[in-house]
């Protein structure tokens, strides 16, 4: 398949063994892009979709704590094998380094571990990769867009102005190369007291201005709960760990959805 920049003609190479590549962005860092990737790539495997999970943040890998995954990978003498966890295969820098190794890195190194996880795993019969990228809009962003055959991607933001400031340059930069953007996710939206009124703590909005601005599809708001992080921390993320939790089923229902755009049209 070609396609077309307006500098560069690249040709983008689908992730073998897979069927939809579906990227997990925010442009910026701790707005909860890996918690969500996670929760997301389980979701989806409780709508009964095959699905692995590829940690693309060589910098800062989030997939060992969040799957609580020790082992190492194994190959085939040709290939990494991805490691199975709650029935997701998975696959991260941070399963061949020490939790604490710092990943001093040239872009050129970066880019040579994103190919390695994209042409040099065994993934298997997928229907859906999730793709946890980096913050930013640097060497992995651009290897994925103009190399790799990405689906869609998701953008995922808290609503404060200095997080959103990010965010509309990751939206610029998607859609400059061409990339479908599926919609925005309004992230730690809010906090719901036992009053059962709804806490703003960030702001309130901004997410959902930023996708009409961009006319963009808004996706859902998914509230701040203490829950989600300590249950990420164990290495049992939210929806794995209690599918009937509030937070749970709008990942269920955004996994329904994404779901029905891409297996049942």
């Amino acid at each position: 398949m070609i396609e077309k920049t307006r500098a560069k003609t690249f040709i983008k190479n689908p992730i073998v063994g897979t069927k939809f590549t579906i990227a997990v962005s925010s442009a910026k860092g701790g707005v909860g892009k890996s918690t969500f990737a996670s929760n997301l790539a389980l979701a989806l495997k409780k709508q009964g979709c095959k699905v692995g999970l590829l940690d693309a943040d060589i910098y800062g890998p989030s997939l060992p704590k969040l799957f609580d995954i020790e082992d190492k990978p194994e190959s085939d003498g040709q290939r990494l094998i991805p490691i199975l966890k709650y029935d997701i295969q998975c696959m991260s820098i941070g399963f061949l380094t020490d939790e604490q190794t710092p990943m001093i890195w040239r872009g050129p190194m970066v880019t040579s571990a994103i190919k390695t996880f994209t042409q040099k795993v065994a993934w298997k019969d997928l229907d859906f990769i999730i793709v946890d990228m980096p913050p930013g809009t640097g060497d992995t962003q651009l290897t994925f867009t103009q190399e790799v055959k990405m689906d869609g991607v998701i953008i995922i933001s808290t609503p404060q102005e200095i997080a959103l400031q990010d965010v509309k340059r990751g939206i610029k930069m998607f859609d400059k190369l061409g990339t479908k953007i599926i919609g925005l996710i309004d992230n730690m939206s809010f906090f719901q007291g036992d009053d059962g009124k709804k806490y703003y703590i960030f702001g309130g909005g901004g997410v959902k201005k930023t996708a009409e601005e961009f006319k963009k599809d808004f996706l859902c708001e998914i509230p701040l709960d203490p829950e989600v992080g300590k249950q990420g921390d164990k290495g049992t993320p939210i929806v794995e760990s209690n599918p009937e939790n509030q937070v749970s089923k709008i990942y269920l229902e955004l996994a329904s959805k994404i779901k029905s755009i891409y297996l049942l049209n």
